[in-house]
């Protein structure tokens, strides 16, 4: 995966505020509702998610920027006290999600490098490791090898609201590049993960690993998820604030009416009993706050009916607040 601070268009130095305004306008920009024709959409915003977690959480990019995890969340090899590696010169390590893998390569002769190296690993392994001819100085030495391996593989996918609550069938592409088709069940939350068994790494004289899928719920464009309920604001015109009347409101099942008392004011909040989010015992609510939305422009019958208004009808709704 590609460097957070790339993906989100950041600078090292740029603030958590920053940060989260620059995930918001692409989130925004490539969120796969919007990009239908896009097949890559998914795959873009997933990535931007993935940035988001190291980013938008200030210990993680701490320990990203220490480069104690990778782009990924993943810890990387440190080494051991003392600086450096703890093989010598020309040792490197990759880390895992449950142990590490060394990849060595020559580091020359002479205390410390290759050749002592190739001693230790005689006495560990029980025979001598390396390439270009048994005996003599300058040998090439390579090793790669899982040490306590696991081999389960770890990706996060992103899936929007609709699909959260009935299910999809979704394609992911996972940090070893590979690509699989993934069921979505009904009902899946933000942090719940999905294991497909066998689809992991492999290696030798080792069962393959799994696949653990991590879902996040994207952004929705005017649903907010309050744990099983929904909250929505809704833009209303000022007559009917002051007239009342009837006005559709969208639910995840489609859109219903909603009856709005006469003198209704902006931020009034209404209930819907069950037309949150499914849930195993009663699902989750609604709530609908009204906005009251002023035509666009200049309207000269308004502005004139409202100077009337403000001589002979003067009223302060924020008495109390001097």
């Amino acid at each position: 995966m590609r460097d957070p601070y790339e993906v989100l268009g950041v600078q090292r130095n740029a603030s958590a505020a920053e940060i989260k305004s620059a995930f918001r306008k692409l989130a925004k920009k490539h969120h796969p509702d919007a990009n239908k024709n896009d097949v890559k959409a998914a795959e873009k915003f997933a990535e931007l998610n993935a940035a988001n977690e190291i980013l938008g959480d200030e210990e993680k990019r701490k320990q990203f920027d220490r480069g104690e995890i990778d782009a990924e969340g993943k810890p990387r090899f440190q080494g051991f006290q003392g600086g450096g590696s703890p093989f010598g010169q020309g040792a490197r390590g990759r880390a895992g999600p449950g142990g590490f893998e060394y990849s060595f390569s020559s580091g020359g002769g002479g205390p410390g490098g290759a050749s002592a190296f190739e001693d230790i690993l005689s006495s560990m392994f029980g025979g001598r490791a390396g390439m270009g001819g048994a005996g003599g100085g300058g040998r090439g030495f390579e090793f790669e090898t899982p040490v306590g391996a696991d081999l389960d593989v770890q990706a996060t996918m992103s899936v929007s609201l609709e699909e959260a609550v009935n299910g999809a069938d979704k394609r992911v592409r996972l940090p070893n590049g590979k690509e699989l088709n993934v069921k979505i069940p009904a009902g899946v939350t933000t942090g719940q993960q999905i294991r497909l068994k066998g689809q992991g790494d492999t290696a030798p004289g080792h069962r393959p690993g799994d696949v653990l899928i991590t879902v996040n719920i994207a952004p929705h464009h005017f649903f907010k998820v309050d744990g099983s309920d929904l909250r929505v604001e809704l833009p209303i015109t000022l007559y009917e604030a002051v007239l009342g009347g009837k006005v559709r409101v969208p639910t995840l099942k489609g859109a219903v009416e909603l009856s709005i008392p006469k003198n209704t004011s902006s931020g009034r909040t209404f209930r819907l009993k069950g037309k949150g989010l499914p849930a195993k015992t009663a699902n989750g609510d609604l709530y609908v706050t009204a906005r009251i939305a002023l035509p666009d422009g200049n309207d000269a019958d308004l502005e004139s009916l409202m100077e009337k208004w403000r001589t002979s009808h003067p009223y302060n709704p924020r008495h109390g607040l001097d």
